[in-house]
């Protein structure tokens, strides 16, 4: 990989390793359904220009089923996971959050098996019981660290899952409308959906923004949110799905010691054990993902899957 390609995902693993701790940040002073709603509004109008001109350059245009298609995608993922993620770092660490948020790939595979018709092979199968035993390792639900709580942990899990469900079906349309279009639309729809539900329960919409935390909403929303997004989907254009993941065993090392030195939550051992698991069954996919784009170049000898 070049400058560029190591520039964009090194931006974008930083960002997205403070994501758990400005979010349990600002959410101590804000609602969930409030940090939510402004952080994906904000992220999803900063990547419109590059949405809009992304379109243009590759002359797409939505029809009303993609409409529908992206508002049912916003709504998921915004006001269903991405609400029970914040609702999840509210109630327990940031540390383990960002563990069982990362998570969310194991989820993908079986979703996919079920929905883009990727079978669930057996490396897929090691990969699901090496990430369980890490998920359930961190979480260590029958001596809970201090800070973690039951419902925070259920929470999490609930956003890892419908997480996982978001990024399967957005593969259904993704190759037609765009990355950064699909999501930046995708934010956008969420969070008009996610405006309507709080104006009927009565939740502040900006209310509760002061000067002592609109830094902190500004850099959810633009940097981590937007920029983060961004960067990711450069790192994707630049060197591919598989090196840009790459990010992903990043955010899980980086994460917990942000937590530790900016909230002083402890790195137990279970949280460390539970994060090498992780990333072994990562690493495991990772391998897998790339001898199966290995084998889908012409001249390799094919491009189906097969079973491990």
């Amino acid at each position: 990989m070049g400058k560029k390609e190591i520039l964009y995902i090194t931006i974008t693993a930083i960002l997205f390793s403070t994501m758990e701790v400005a979010l349990k940040i600002a959410g101590s002073e804000l609602d969930a359904f409030q940090v939510t709603f402004i952080r994906f509004a904000i992220g999803g109008l900063f990547l419109l220009p590059f949405a809009v001109m992304d379109m243009k350059k590759r002359n797409v245009r939505l029809s009303g089923s993609d409409i529908v298609y992206l508002s049912f995608l916003g709504i998921l993922c915004i006001c269903i996971s991405m609400l029970f993620f914040q609702v999840g770092i509210v109630h327990a660490n940031a540390n383990l959050v960002s563990v069982i948020i990362c998570s969310n790939p194991i989820f993908v595979m079986i979703f996919a098996h079920f929905i883009v018709n990727d079978r669930f092979t057996g490396r897929k199968a090691l990969v699901l019981i090496i990430s369980s035993a890490g998920l359930v390792l961190a979480a260590n639900p029958f001596n809970m660290s201090e800070g973690n709580t039951p419902f925070g942990i259920i929470c999490a899990v609930i956003a890892a899952v419908t997480f996982g469900l978001y990024t399967t079906i957005g593969k259904l349309r993704i190759e037609k409308i765009g990355d950064i279009p699909q999501t930046c639309f995708s934010f956008i729809a969420g969070s008009a959906a996610m405006l309507i539900i709080m104006l009927f329960m009565g939740k502040p919409v900006i209310a509760g923004i002061n000067s002592s935390n609109i830094l902190m909403v500004l850099y959810i929303g633009i940097a981590v949110t937007g920029i983060g997004y961004y960067t990711y989907f450069q790192a994707i254009h630049a060197c591919g799905p598989s090196n840009a993941s790459i990010v992903f065993f990043l955010k899980p090392m980086f994460a917990p010691l942000i937590a530790l030195a900016v909230l002083g939550e402890r790195l137990t051992w279970n949280i460390i054990a539970g994060i090498l698991l992780l990333l072994t069954g990562s690493l495991i996919n990772l391998l897998s993902s790339r001898k199966k784009a290995a084998l889908s170049k012409p001249g390799t000898g094919g491009g189906t899957d097969t079973e491990a």
